[in-house]
């Protein structure tokens, strides 16, 4: 029998990123409160054509959050 793992996983190295510290390029915080907004919007219209009443609000709160995280971070970066 073979194992599928493959060996040992990494150890992590301990150091954590601050909150305003992104990666360079794409995949930061902000593009993925963008991406999230998007897709909240997308699955909303779903919902709504196939009448998932609750479903629609909660992906509307869910858009809704999605845009005040992002300009919140938007002010922090301001300041």
């Amino acid at each position: 029998m073979s194992s599928t793992g493959g060996g040992r996983k990494p150890k992590p190295s301990g150091r954590r990123r601050a909150e305003g510290d992104e990666p360079n390029g794409e995949g930061g915080p902000d593009d993925a409160l963008v991406l999230i907004a998007a897709a909240a919007t997308e699955l909303a219209k779903l919902a709504q054509r196939h009448k998932f009443e609750v479903l629609d609000h909660l992906l509307a709160m869910t858009r809704l959050e999605a845009d005040e995280q992002l300009r919140a971070r938007s002010r922090r970066k301001l300041s």
